[in-house]
């Protein structure tokens, strides 16, 4: 009994100490790593009605599960209200900046206004969540906030794309900085805005030779909804350093009941030869019928003259985009062999030349003839190896109404208003 107790008493002592041992020993609750309450997804907004909504929209939404926050990232926001806005815009020195808004809000807005909306959840590991997030948050303050806008190499849609690539390394430009689209930023911008002649006429104007070079995917990527396709091709290394897909998964929150917008540019030149030979046959019959019908002495003086200004003012405003103002994709504009400011002084001979001004129709018949001179050097020019701007449509436009206008000018002399038979 004795050596029992003896036993117990070092044993118990043994086991009094082990305890805390075990307890030092078991391991720690684990500490939840940076970023791991983060979820980051590509949001993008499809297109809308307006001109520049048409290009569609995207966006960095960030969701914080700890602190219960949904904030979308838009790189997309301007102000009417900013300091010499049209001169800016004029220019081509528009700011834009980008900020945080409530993601709920943000998507309903769009959803209201019919715009369909998609979302694509991002492998990213949680030390690239979390510096994304602290990038974004760095970005949205007041002084950094701002940047200089330009539509197709640095807009909303090219910073989210620098912003993801930016935590991922470079992958993205990587993968696509040399993969060919087939296509050129001409080719987007004329199939997105067939919903609006009007102004799809005056982009194919305005827009020189650097937007039909052809650009790569990474490039492609100006637009929301070719960013959203090239991203699914991106692998990132997963947990066990096997390649994964860069999207996780996606969802659409919202399907518009607009029609999509077209694959592919509309074949309109027919419709704009045939427009620009009705404009040619009115003037052409002005011309050689102003010294008979007073109604033709109108249509010379009336179209023609607008014809004139419509065209010297459209010259004037394709060499001052080019030669005054930043507007980098309206520089080399070959359009300026058919819209020429020459053309302006036409407004006022061609009134004179209508009414039987001997020297005034003499002065238009000539200005014409150059006129139309130039306009033919501008399909010779496309001889020159390396020229590439695309612009059929408004040759077929405004040549045959050029070459119209000269061969009316060119028919019998218009005898003075009131007088009896023309001279010939």
């Amino acid at each position: 009994m004795t050596f029992l107790v003896r036993s117990a008493v070092p044993a118990a002592a043994a086991l009094l100490l082990a305890l805390p041992l075990q307890a030092q020993r078991a391991p720690a609750p684990a500490v939840p790593e940076r970023g791991s309450e983060l979820t980051i997804s590509l949001v993008t907004m499809g297109p809308g009605d307006v001109v520049y909504e048409r290009f569609g929209h995207n966006a960095i939404w960030v969701h914080d599960s700890l602190r219960h926050r949904d904030i979308q990232y838009n790189y997309g926001l301007f102000d009417f209200r900013q300091k010499n806005f049209i001169l800016r815009f004029v220019q081509g020195r528009m700011l834009y900046a980008m900020g945080g808004l409530d993601a709920a809000s943000s998507m309903a807005d769009y959803a209201e206004h019919n715009r369909t909306i998609w979302v694509q959840e991002l492998n990213l590991t949680p030390a690239q969540r979390a510096d994304l997030r602290d990038f974004l948050v760095w970005n949205a303050r007041r002084e950094h906030r701002n940047y200089r806008y330009d539509y197709y190499l640095d807009n909303c849609s090219t910073r989210v794309r620098d912003a993801l690539d930016r935590v991922l390394g470079g992958r993205i430009k990587a993968a696509t900085d040399t993969a060919p689209a087939g296509t050129t930023f001409r080719f987007h911008t004329a199939r997105l805005t067939t919903n609006n002649p009007l102004m799809f006429t005056g982009l194919m104007l305005g827009l020189g030779e650097p937007v039909d070079r052809p650009i790569s995917k990474y490039e492609e990527m100006f637009l929301p909804l070719a960013f959203r396709e090239h991203i699914r091709s991106i692998r990132v290394p997963g947990p066990d350093g096997r390649a994964i897909p860069l999207v996780r998964s996606e969802q659409t929150v919202y399907l518009s009941t607009a029609d999509a917008p077209p694959t592919a540019p509309p074949r309109w030149l027919p419709a704009y030869l045939a427009l620009g030979l009705a404009l040619g046959a009115l003037l052409w019959f002005g011309g050689v019928r102003a010294g008979r019908s007073r109604g033709a002495r109108a249509l010379l003086a009336g179209v023609g003259g607008l014809w004139g200004l419509a065209s010297g003012v459209a010259g004037l405003v394709l060499a001052g985009l080019w030669l005054f103002t930043d507007h980098a994709a309206a520089w080399h504009n070959e359009n300026l062999f058919q819209f020429t400011p020459l053309a302006l002084p036409l407004a006022v001979l061609l009134p004179f030349a209508a009414f039987g001004r001997a020297g005034a129709r003499r002065g238009a018949a000539r200005l014409a003839a150059v006129i139309v001179l130039i306009g033919v050097a501008g399909i010779l020019f496309k001889l020159v190896p390396g020229v590439r701007q695309v612009n059929a449509m408004l040759i077929a436009f405004a040549l045959p109404a050029n070459l119209g206008l000269w061969l009316g000018l060119r028919g019998p002399r218009v005898a003075p208003a009131g007088s009896g038979s023309p001279r010939v």
